[in-house]
């Protein structure tokens, strides 16, 4: 028998874009159906960034154990249990999840739906025995690792970030193919956690982030013991004895690596499979759903957030248009995504972080730009805590606007939220010179940062002259 449901929202998907709908909507009086056919939470909780902070953060203790000695404390070299480790990853899963839980979003007065939804009509969607006919739609369906199509790839079995977590034991040499923030975190990770790694990236690893600074993040890499192949492609993949082997081809010509495991890092491709979106006359491509500046497909009554429908796959962005849905669909309200001022972290150490427009970008964008930069080697706080490695570097227009902020080095990503209020407010760069900073912390590199940009005038010439001036006058 076939039940009828008439909520207000039905949200297709309960990860972190689909679950902040969801929450609010409901909180706000809406009647919700959310469907999600495989686990609650979705990539960030089950396989994305939770467990990889977890592991990150195992990996970071493991190196501060051997590099104590520099404190002069001699603690040996770290004994690694990797099944602990395991454990841990998968602890921090557990305490997470009931915030993402049936029982939570069912105590919230959501109805949840534990099977597969597909569109049957504009204005219908089939989920099990359900039908479901809502006053709108959204589509949060998020996105799944990108194989490329490398010749004997599907001969091999290889990891990706939704089966890496599940490992028991350190891989004895993982190869990654990909450098992007998924693979690099992965690699320094297993590196220090006692694997040997090599990566291959067939553009320049960290591609988004501003190349000056992630060249910090990309030498620790390498001076950990990472062995870096930009600029090279993988050609053909096979199984081996000892595990599997690559055929890559680059700059220095032909090479084979071979290691134990192989983990697939090339990126990420929006889940559509199954929602036979063409019934409900929604456009899509092998980039995501198409929405427009309010998050609507071009089917009127429904909207797509999150990885599906990109342009960013982070989770900060999966929440934050759930806002903007939130305010059209239940208020009805002329919400526009503004993507200024969006931030990004790559959790490597050091940690790279990133929000507007980097160098090359502002210039391409804006002409004659002002850069300004301040090393954490100058920061009294980087100094005492040995973590010297990094810099503040701010993009502004003439007139000291700020366009963007690449910022590399240890809490990278906690001192690039100042510079997003900035930025989102069209501030400039003298609302964080003007700031008193307490000292000793690594954000008074932001505010150092912030007034090299006055120093060419304050300590010119002119003033000098403007100071003897004065100082004659009495």
């Amino acid at each position: 028998m076939t039940d009828a449901l008439t909520p207000d929202l039905c949200v297709i998907g309960a990860g972190s874009a689909g679950l902040s709908v969801a929450a609010g909507a409901s909180r706000m009086g809406a009647r919700v159906v959310l469907i999600e056919k495989g686990r609650m939470g979705g990539d960030c909780l089950n396989t994305g960034c939770v467990p990889s902070k977890a592991l990150l953060a195992a990996a970071h203790a493991a190196a501060a154990v051997r590099g104590a000695r520099r404190f002069g404390i001699d603690a040996g070299a770290p004994a690694v249990d990797f099944a602990a480790v395991h454990r841990h990853v998968h602890g921090v899963i557990e305490a997470i999840a009931p915030n993402d839980s049936v029982e939570r979003f069912e105590g919230l007065g959501v109805t949840v739906l534990r099977v597969p939804a597909r569109f049957t009509a504009p204005d219908e969607v089939r989920a099990g025995d359900a039908v479901v006919r809502a006053r709108r739609f959204v589509v949060a369906t998020g996105s799944a690792p990108l194989v490329p199509p490398v010749p004997g790839i599907e001969q091999v079995p290889y990891l990706t970030n939704e089966t890496v977590f599940d490992a028991t034991a350190c891989p004895a040499h993982l190869l990654v193919i990909g450098a992007g923030p998924i693979g690099v975190e992965l690699a320094q990770a297993h590196r220090r956690l006692g694997a040997a790694v090599t990566m291959v990236e067939m553009a320049r690893a960290l591609p988004r982030d501003d190349p000056e600074c992630a060249r910090f993040a990309l030498e620790a890499l390498t001076a950990e013991g990472v062995v870096l192949h930009e600029q090279a492609r993988v050609t053909a993949v096979e199984a081996t004895a000892g595990g599997v082997a690559l055929t890559v081809e680059g700059e220095g010509g032909r090479q084979r690596l071979e290691g134990s495991h192989l983990l697939v890092a090339a990126g990420r491709r929006p889940s559509v499979e199954g929602l036979e979106l063409e019934a409900a006359g929604i456009a899509y491509d092998r980039r995501g759903i198409q929405v427009d500046a309010g998050l609507r497909t071009t089917n009127r009554k429904v909207f797509a957030i999150g990885d599906v429908a990109g342009p960013y796959q982070f989770t900060h962005m999966a929440s934050y248009q759930a806002g903007i849905v939130i305010r059209r669909a239940l208020f009805r309200l002329p919400a526009k995504v503004d993507y200024r001022a969006v931030p990004w972290v790559t959790y490597t150490d050091p940690e790279v972080a990133q929000v507007g427009l980097t160098e090359s970008e502002a210039r391409a964008r804006h002409g004659e730009v002002r850069v300004v930069r301040w090393p954490l080697a100058d920061n009294d706080r980087a100094q005492a805590e040995a973590r010297t490695d990094g810099l503040i570097k701010v993009m502004t227009t003439c007139r000291g606007r700020v366009l963007g902020a690449s910022i590399a080095g240890a809490h990278a990503g906690e001192l690039v939220l100042p510079w997003s209020l900035v930025i989102a407010r069209r501030l400039g760069i003298g609302a964080v010179a003007s700031l008193i900073a307490p000292y000793p912390t690594l954000s008074e590199a932001s505010k150092r940062a912030a007034g090299e940009w006055y120093a060419p005038a304050l300590f010119g010439p002119r003033t000098r002259v403007l100071v003897r001036l004065l100082a004659k006058l009495g």
